[in-house]
């Protein structure tokens, strides 16, 4: 118990490091941009009196230094400022979105791990049969696919030529549904999110499983050679508890190490197939913010997301540690 507590306390002061670094980087991109949001925020016609008293009101023509404690107090306060083009809070805005790209982050999760680690193991088990073949192949080509392409294709064929499933947007919530479920006893709701789920889900998906697939197979290989397995098939244990009772297990931790960190790739890699799927979330705020130059709502998008990495990657170190008692609490 001790050791955990040191643990946790050891790694959220490195995450709380990394995240001051994230802050400040972010903090600092806006000063690479040529663009003045005091001009952003001034109509067409402002006169450069009004877009000075912007900017005086703004606070930008402060030192720097200024700016930034500014900036970094108000961050901690969970303060991250107001946009520049719709003039509301920046919080307020990515919490309305958000719950959108988490429920394409983990369903896309949720189909990687469930294809991937069994076909994994099928994959092992059958070295060198067509199976095994037919398994490369498709992992082949879901890592050598671009999720945008894949995006793209998937609406074409799925839903303009053949009329399954919905081409884009997100009419219903998971939440919404599942009340609807529960209070009206209508499954309509969930039916709708699903059908608009799927199509995102695999574009998104595809790849994150076709790399946790290779890490199964390589990883399964690998213990199925070792010694104790030759021992326990010699006790005349089952094929089926050695592999899913010691194989797998042994052989999860990269899996495991990966699929944390694929999380916040995912939620930050969602971006292209939000705009293609018309996808009201966290991907899709940070690239319209980009085209109008909306640097609050950016940098809030960006420090929400690297914080996701950072809480996500504490998370991987301790279930890794519970997995492989090797692997030390440190």
């Amino acid at each position: 118990m001790r050791e955990e507590v040191q643990f946790f306390v050891s790694r959220s002061l490195q995450g709380i490091v990394v995240i001051w670094g994230i802050i400040t980087a972010v903090f600092m991109f806006r000063f690479i941009s040529p663009t003045n949001p005091a001009r952003l925020i001034a109509p067409d016609d402002a006169s450069e009196e009004l877009v000075r008293a912007i900017e005086i009101d703004l606070g930008l023509n402060d030192p720097i230094l200024i700016q930034y404690v500014s900036y970094l107090t108000g961050v901690v306060q969970g303060d991250l400022g107001f946009s520049y083009s719709t003039n509301t809070p920046v919080r307020g805005r990515i919490i309305q979105v958000l719950p959108a790209t988490l429920e394409l982050a983990f369903a896309a999760l949720i189909f990687a791990v469930i294809v991937s680690i069994p076909l994994g193991i099928i994959s092992a088990t059958h070295r060198g049969t067509k199976i095994d073949s037919v398994a490369n192949l498709t992992s082949l080509g879901g890592v050598s696919t671009p999720n945008f392409w894949l995006a793209i294709m998937l609406v074409l064929l799925i839903s303009v030529q053949l009329g399954l499933l919905p081409t884009s947007g997100r009419p219903i919530g998971l939440g919404e549904g599942i009340r609807m479920l529960i209070f009206q006893a209508n499954i309509g709701g969930l039916t709708t999110w699903l059908s608009h789920m799927i199509l995102p889900t695999i574009a998104l998906g595809t790849y994150f499983m076709a790399l946790l697939f290779r890490l199964t197979r390589n990883g399964v290989l690998e213990e199925l050679g070792k010694e104790y397995v030759l021992a326990a098939r010699g006790k005349g244990l089952p094929n089926p508890l050695i592999m899913y009772r010691y194989v797998l297990r042994n052989s999860l931790t990269p899996v495991v190490t990966v699929t944390g960190l694929q999380l916040g790739g995912l939620i930050g890699g969602s971006v292209v197939v939000e705009a293609v799927f018309a996808w009201p979330g966290i991907g899709r705020l940070f690239i319209t913010s980009l085209n109008l130059s909306d640097w609050p709502m950016m940098q809030g998008v960006l420090i929400i997301v690297g914080v996701g990495y950072v809480v996500t990657n504490i998370f991987v170190d301790y279930i890794n540690s519970s997995l492989n008692p090797q692997v030390e609490l440190a």
